[in-house]
């Protein structure tokens, strides 16, 4: 279950009542008049459904509770009701398998700013990752994978895709551009630092390195291991499954395939630093390609799937045309 608690302008809070009344899967409905100070109105709570909760918002934004008042949505880790079991029950689908899209964009809007901690994180993983290309240890090249933040912006351009948002779009695309470019430029002047004290040497990125070898000799199964992770990253994040996103964290070779490029290019091996800039954009374009299939399926699947319950909820109630009884 979602709480959703909605401030609405005077003289709205009986429009925001019907709306909650007509969408099945709400319930726990509470009307504070007056309540809400600023913006001056009234303060209408209610419980929804996870899978009922994207056309209650959009419904609410379309009718300009977000410009005139304000809609806020908390998660409820527990609820014991009846009423709230019969509201899930009554809701189309799954919980786990909903999309609430409008709480979606706005993740990933926040994931997908370029800004100093971004960019911070994103620079220490590569910078990890050059150590563990350098001393070729598969540890390292793990926890690189588990540091990086890249996924975030990657996640809210396939989002803009799919939501037709040019400004989130680029917004993404910026982060993980810049990101990736200041990332790679600093990791050049680490390499070259660790180089003059003698940590690294360019025997060690010219040697056999079995463990991290791969980085940079990209194959097949680059952009397939790419596509599958791409693919339950974004379940995770629809259905808020956190732990399935770190294991697509540390699936994707993408912050290292930056390190070794960064440690190549400082030695002048720009036969390795092509590898490994393929293997990055390869790994790239997998996760965007899959992510925004993935987001593409869900949206066709709920567009379907959710109207034919619904009217078959109402059937069951003998319902016709006229408004909704609550139960």
């Amino acid at each position: 279950m979602l709480h959703v608690r909605i401030h609405a302008p005077a003289g709205r809070a009986e429009e925001v009542v019907g709306v909650i009344h007509k969408t099945v899967g709400t319930t726990h409905l509470v009307v504070l008049p007056g309540a809400s100070v600023d913006p001056a109105g009234d303060l209408v709570l209610c419980d929804v459904a996870r899978e009922a909760a994207d056309g209650l918002l959009h419904e609410l934004r379309t009718r300009g509770l977000c410009e005139d008042g304000a809609v806020t949505v908390d998660p409820v880790a527990l609820t014991l009701s009846t009423r709230a079991d019969q509201a899930e029950a009554d809701a189309p689908g799954e919980g786990a398998d909903a999309v609430v899209w409008e709480s979606l964009v706005e993740e990933t809007h926040e994931e997908s700013t370029l800004s100093v901690t971004f960019l911070a994180m994103l620079t220490v993983a590569t910078l990890l990752a050059a150590c563990g290309v350098m001393i070729d240890s598969a540890i390292l090249i793990v926890g690189a994978m588990a540091v990086g933040p890249e996924f975030g912006p990657i996640a809210g351009l396939c989002v803009a895709l799919v939501q037709r948002r040019p400004k989130l779009a680029a917004r993404s695309l910026a982060a993980v551009l810049v990101g990736f470019a200041v990332a790679m430029a600093v990791t050049v002047g680490f390499s070259q630092m660790m180089d003059g004290l003698g940590y690294f040497t360019e025997t060690m990125l010219e040697e056999k390195r079995p463990q991290t070898g791969f980085i940079w000799q990209p194959d097949a199964f680059s952009f397939i291991v790419a596509v599958l992770a791409g693919a339950a990253g974004t379940l995770s994040l629809t259905s808020s499954k956190s732990g399935a996103l770190v294991g697509v964290a540390i699936s994707v070779t993408t912050v290292p395939a930056a390190a070794n490029a960064a440690v190549a290019v400082s030695y002048g091996d720009f036969h390795q630093a092509h590898g490994s800039t393929y293997q990055l954009l390869l790994n790239l374009l997998g996760i965007i390609v899959a992510g925004s299939l993935t987001l593409l399926v869900q949206k066709a699947y709920w567009t379907l799937h959710a109207p034919r319950e619904i009217s078959r909820y109402v059937r069951s109630l003998g319902i016709g045309s006229g408004p909704r009884t609550r139960l």
